[in-house]
């Protein structure tokens, strides 16, 4: 135990920076799991995109949204989600697909979706890159 002490002492950086990248993991991994979502692959959303089935929500920023999305996507940016979560409320009774460039912020967006009230959620696994990695299309606009 004194050595532990020791190098803590001794290395007060090293140990910071430890705890900080520790702290970053707990934190993604419990919004993982306080979102609660269910990956689709890319195949699985184009199925879902196919029938009919799902509304698509891009959390991308315009810019981004702009440069390639996918196929009759809706773009609400994360960063504006809760003064725009009144124009999103109309899709609670249908299955809403949630993605970005690789899943961070679809994660945050499905959280806020979840708490308030959307119950049939999903997200698109690997975001945008892993959509494009399958040669599947995007659109601009």
């Amino acid at each position: 135990m004194s050595q532990i002490i020791e190098f803590i002492g001794n290395h007060t950086l090293l140990f910071v920076a430890f705890v900080a990248t520790l702290g970053m993991l707990a934190y993604t991994e419990y919004m993982r799991f306080a979102s609660a979502n269910t990956a689709l692959s890319p195949f699985e959303a184009t199925q879902k995109m196919n029938a009919g089935e799902a509304v698509i929500i891009d959390v991308r920023d315009d810019a981004e949204f702009k440069g390639g999305h996918l196929l009759n996507a809706r773009n609400f940016p994360v960063g504006k989600f809760d003064e725009r979560m009144h124009e999103i409320e109309k899709f609670k009774d249908k299955e809403v697909i949630v993605y970005c460039d690789s899943g961070m912020r679809a994660t945050r967006a499905l959280a806020k979706l979840k708490k308030n009230g959307f119950t049939s959620l999903f997200s698109l696994a690997g975001g945008l890159a892993a959509w494009e990695k399958a040669n599947l299309p995007t659109v601009t606009r």
